[in-house]
This record gives structure tokens, sequence and C-alpha cells, in this order.
């Protein structure tokens, strides 16, 4: 009785009810990638919408600021995004490149007082 009614127990009880609600959903899912076709349409839309959300809330923190970067300037903001696109697009795409770029621009921005 001391055993289940030590301190231990609910730490298992906590890592089955975690395995349960999470690891399993993702062994099925690994088993069953094998089998989904990549180009199928549903899948496409999966990613148009996934897509169309990050595009969305990344505008929105652009547009309508919260915490810190509230406090920069709108000039400060939009100047960063249009380097960090023309910066992707001359690296052949290369989102990583864009995003830092993007990021430094903004610093700079900031720290030259346009921000």
């Amino acid at each position: 009785m001391s055993g289940v009614a030590g301190g231990w127990w609910p730490y298992v009880f906590i890592a089955v009810a975690g395995f349960a609600a999470t690891d399993f959903w993702r062994l099925l899912g690994v088993g069953m990638a094998a089998r989904i076709d990549e180009t199928s349409l549903v899948l496409r839309w999966v990613k148009a919408v996934a897509t169309a959300l990050i595009a969305g809330l990344v505008a929105r923190l652009i547009v309508f600021p919260v915490g810190d970067l509230a406090a920069t300037s709108p000039v400060a903001r939009f100047g960063a995004v249009a380097v960090g696109v023309i910066v992707f697009a001359l690296f052949r795409r290369n989102m990583l490149i864009g995003i830092l770029a993007g990021e430094a621009a903004l610093l700079a921005l900031i720290w030259l007082g346009a921000g």
C-alpha cells in the first residue's frame, strides 16, 4: 500500500496519460505517413490554409503590433518586411536568409532612429 500511496504514482499516471493523449496519435501518424499522397488535393488545401493562417498572423503583427513591437514606427516595420522580401527573392527563395535580413533591417532601423 505504501508503494501506491507513495509520491511516485502521480508521475506514472501523468506519463501514461500523456502518452495515451499525444504519442499514440504521433505513432499512428508515422505509421500512416507512408500511405499519404503529398500531391493530393486535400493536402494541398491543408497547406494553403496553414500558409494563409501564418500570413494573416504576420500581417496582423505588422499592421497592429502588440508589446514592444508596438513602440516601433510603421516605417521600421514595413521597411523591414520590404528588405526581407527582397532578400528572400534575391537569394533563390531562401526563407532563413530572408527572415534574418528582415530582422537585421528592423534592428538597424530602430537603432538608426526610424523605429
